[in-house]
């Protein structure tokens, strides 16, 4: 594919980098802060934690970003600028600019990602959490307009779709995985037989088509969540990790307490703007605290 596809290799390597500083921008205060050097992204992708949800999601809804966006900018050989919506009063519009390929990038990532055999109780739930990631891209796109006319009169207007920054879609995501919704089998464990997914209790199946998995835009996971306060073969736990002393210190640290070290650092500061093209600055030195967790 990536002979063929002149342009998708680099996207692929962008996409993962881009998913993952997100994931571990959005879990930066939190005890697993999405670390995945190493045995930890294995081990993680093995079972069915929301964490593994929120992974199989940022990671399709980075690789649908990055190929909507490669597209606009010209760097895919197989797609060109997105086409024009279907937008109310179309008259009084007029399709100008280039708009991110969601289109194009929506179908190459379902196609590339791949549904495996709907008995696997396991892949449905990847696959569930890869099309969340796909549609809170797209509920994120929004048009954008510039004016063109005597006097920016806007007798005519270029329009084009363009995609929410990343951090917005990492912030949909990280909110989603706060919310995510435990399912289950409900067939007989002892057979070791995949069966129907069942949802929580109080919650409406709502299925439909032959499809078990409850029809809902949010994350599902299988497992819970180990708690990351201890080194296991999931995380490298919280034991020297910076905390935040009002914030989440007591949370991340589990309760063990955190130690204190002062320490003196040196900043610019006081900066003004010289004319014509220049900077200047003092340097200015302060005493701050650092809290880190006992291990």
């Amino acid at each position: 594919m990536c002979r063929r596809d002149p342009g998708v290799a680099e996207t692929l390597v962008e996409a993962v980098s881009m998913s993952a500083l997100e994931c571990q921008y959005q879990f930066r205060f939190e005890r697993w802060n999405c670390t995945l050097e190493g045995r930890y992204r294995a081990s993680l992708l093995k079972r069915g934690f929301k964490e593994t949800a929120f992974l199989y999601a940022i990671s399709s809804a980075g690789l649908t970003h990055a190929l909507a966006k490669a597209c606009s900018a010209g760097r895919m050989e197989r797609c060109t600028c997105d086409e024009a919506p279907d937008l109310e009063n179309r008259e009084a519009w007029q399709w100008g600019g280039c708009g991110d390929n969601l289109k194009y990038s929506s179908k190459f990532v379902k196609e590339f990602l791949g549904r495996r055999s709907s008995k696997d109780l396991r892949a449905r739930v990847d696959f569930h959490n890869n099309l969340v990631g796909v549609k809170v891209i797209k509920a994120g796109v929004e048009t954008t307009c510039k004016c063109h006319g005597v006097s920016g009169s806007c007798t005519v207007r270029t329009c084009w779709r363009q995609l929410a920054p990343f951090h917005e879609v990492g912030k949909r995501l990280k909110h989603k995985y706060e919310t995510a919704l435990k399912v289950g089998s409900t067939t007989n464990e002892a057979t070791g037989e995949a069966g129907a997914i069942s949802p929580p209790r109080g919650r409406a199946a709502g299925t439909g088509g032959g499809d078990p998995l409850p029809r809902t835009p949010e994350l599902v996971h299988l497992d819970d969540s180990p708690s990351f306060c201890l080194a296991s073969r999931f995380s490298p736990g919280t034991a020297g990790r910076r905390c935040h002393r009002e914030k989440n210190c007591e949370s991340i640290c589990c309760g063990r307490g955190h130690n204190t070290q002062s320490r003196v650092v040196t900043r610019p500061c006081q900066c003004q703007v010289r004319w014509c093209c220049y900077v200047e600055c003092r340097q200015c030195t302060q005493r701050e605290e650092v809290y880190t967790c006992k291990g």
